[in-house]
């Protein structure tokens, strides 16, 4: 598990979440041959898996801090060569896959399903169109939840805050850095 996933692991916990790191699902796809129908799998991954018995909660974790960012024209599938980061997200029918065999394969309704994606950065002045986009998808009668590095990190401060002691590396670097004043 990457670090930043960690970050959201441990927010995704605060909501009484039981969170597992990546599970990948099978997905039947058509290739580009134009001179016959072919056909090939691939395994679409979802960093963060949340469950609880009311809700499954599907997370794609996009930290990409030091690079570019997350950008509205890839995540929405316009610039096609960054637009396969985003396929779990972007692609309907991965999506539909995805969330029809992770409730098969975890005993939940589809509709108790919801998506995630979580933002470390955003590329720059793409943050609204981000949100927008998001809030426009549908997943299972529900919006693509989007929540930033800033949220995280907010939801973060307050568990280390806690005073009863849990062995987690994130929890620990927060007190650390809390204690030393770099907080």
């Amino acid at each position: 598990m990457e670090a930043f996933e960690q970050f959201v692991s441990l927010a995704m916990e605060t909501e009484n979440l039981i969170v597992s790191g990546g599970h990948k699902f099978p997905v039947r796809l058509q290739t580009r041959k134009t001179m016959h129908a072919e056909f090939q799998t691939h395994g679409f991954e979802v960093d963060l898996i949340g469950a609880r018995v009311d809700r499954l909660v599907l997370a794609s974790v996009k930290s990409y801090f030091g690079s570019y960012g997350v950008a509205y024209h890839h995540l929405n599938g316009e610039s096609a060569q960054y637009a396969k980061r985003y396929t779990l997200l972007n692609n309907l029918r991965v999506r539909d896959s995805v969330v029809r065999q992770a409730a098969e394969r975890f005993g939940y309704d589809e509709g108790q399903v919801e998506m995630r994606l979580y933002v470390g950065k955003f590329a720059n002045g793409h943050e609204k169109r981000v949100r927008e986009w998001c809030s426009e998808q549908r997943v299972a009668g529900k919006p693509i939840g989007l929540v930033a590095a800033r949220d995280v990190v907010q939801i973060v401060r307050a568990v280390a805050s806690e005073t009863q002691y849990r062995d987690d590396a994130v929890l620990a670097t927060m007190k650390v850095l809390q204690e030393s004043g770099a907080l």
